[in-house]
């Protein structure tokens, strides 16, 4: 009974002693889990480099895991001697053409249109530069690096999109380009096996007009003819 109340007793002048009262001391953390840490944060100063930085340049030579990209016809639409590559290095398919289309909707749309004419909404504002058709020879003649280059660092007052669309959906663009420019220009040949062009309608032909019937002579004229 007498430690009991020696307990409370305890206590209570602790209490009492904590309160109101300052002190210069930090605070007692009971349980710290690792919320103060040794550590350097980005963009952070640091005592021990001699230009005070904290982020530091990789060692040359170096590629962060999963960044390697060293395919240049894939990832920069680059044949090894700096040409644009002709033909899109990923398998032409309904999958790509479906994410092809769904991504042009999305990123392009708005500029060129929904057939890639240049006709969308935002060139329909005032003081905004026209947009050039993709059914132009220049860029129907252009290889698919190149288009696949303009999408990725922009070109003139288009912005890049490289951050915006992964590689593989760029590729997929410049896929469902090639189809709007094919299906804008196709010809007779373009269809596939056993299926024709039908012929346009004839015009319907008016029948002749009858000639009109002469007016019944007057009274007076049918009397004159029978004296």
């Amino acid at each position: 009974m007498r430690l009991t109340l020696m307990c409370a007793a305890l206590c209570l002048a602790s209490l009492a002693g904590c309160r109101g009262s300052t002190s210069s001391e930090p605070p007692v953390h009971l349980n710290p889990n690792m919320d103060s840490q040794d550590k350097y944060k980005a963009q952070g100063e640091s005592a021990f480099f001699a230009d005070k930085r904290t982020m530091r340049e990789p060692p040359a030579g170096t590629v962060a895991r999963g960044f390697e990209k060293s395919d240049d016809a894939l990832y920069r639409g680059r044949q090894p001697n700096g040409e644009f590559v002709a033909v899109n290095p990923m398998p032409l398919d309904e999958g790509l053409m479906a994410r092809g289309q769904a991504r042009f909707d999305i990123y392009c749309r708005p500029c060129h249109g929904d057939d890639g004419a240049g006709t969308g909404l935002v060139p329909q504002r005032p003081g905004m530069v026209a947009i050039p058709t993709y059914h132009q020879d220049r860029i129907r003649n252009m290889a698919d690096g190149e288009l696949f280059s303009i999408i990725t660092n922009g070109v003139r007052t288009m912005p890049s999109y490289r951050h915006q669309i992964p590689t593989e959906d760029r590729w997929a663009i410049v896929a469902y380009i090639r189809a709007l420019q094919r299906a804008h220009n196709a010809t007779a040949q373009d269809l596939p096996e056993g299926v024709s062009v039908p012929a346009p309608a004839s015009a319907p032909t008016s029948a002749p007009a009858s000639a009109p019937a002469s007016a019944p002579a007057s009274e007076g004229a049918q009397q004159e003819g029978q004296r």
